[in-house]
């Protein structure tokens, strides 16, 4: 659980040969496997797709609304995951502003923490039911220029997981980092992923 090894489930073309990278992050309890289902309903053509595994089926041991020190070094080492991948996909000649992200649940958080933390143009975020980790945000956390990457946060009206609360503040601080956030709130939807998210979602990938 505390720190994970890096495994990468891959689907669509090789990296080498795709002009657009997606990364995939799968929320507590499910796995790579299952977030690469998603591809079927995204319009991701073209794209190389990678989906980085978490050790026991999840990438950190608390609710991403506790102390981060109580998730710690599961959390830091989630990041470093990501933060690798990302270097690899990089060096396999795919640019940084061709690199979209999709999270949901608590691999939403992890996606929201990760790109946050290194705010810079990217082709896109997805982040289905998540926020950003941590009691309480502390802004020094988060630095960088988005550049007006668009930012897609949606999530349920109560949610059992992510309040939001914690949805509406990470919205404004990644606003005040220059991404052009849409945020959508589902009164009354379930923990999932609906198929308006999805539409939502390929509205963001076109």
């Amino acid at each position: 659980m505390y720190t994970h090894r890096k495994q990468i489930v891959t689907a669509g073309l090789p990296a080498g040969e795709a002009k657009k990278a997606m990364i995939m992050v799968h929320g507590r309890g499910a796995s790579a496997v299952s977030i690469l289902t998603l591809k079927d309903h995204l319009q991701l053509d073209g794209y190389a797709i990678f989906a980085p595994q978490a050790t026991e089926h999840s990438w950190y041991p608390y609710s991403f609304m506790a102390p981060v020190s109580n998730n710690q070094p599961a959390l830091d080492s989630a990041l470093e995951v990501i933060s690798s991948l990302v270097e690899d996909i990089k060096q396999q000649g795919i640019a940084q502003e061709n690199i979209y992200f999709l999270g949901f649940s608590q691999g939403a958080c992890l996606t929201l923490e990760y790109v946050s933390r290194n705010a810079g143009k990217y082709g896109g975020v997805i982040a289905f039911t998540g926020g950003l980790i941590g009691e309480k945000l502390i802004d020094e956390n988060y630095k960088g220029d988005f550049d007006q990457t668009t930012v897609l946060i949606t999530t349920g009206d109560p949610d059992p997981h992510v309040p939001v609360s914690r949805v509406n503040e990470t919205v404004s601080l990644l606003e005040k980092l220059n991404a052009n956030v849409t945020k959508e709130i589902y009164k009354g939807r379930q923990h999932t992923i609906s198929g308006a998210e999805l539409d939502l979602a390929n509205k963001l990938l076109e």
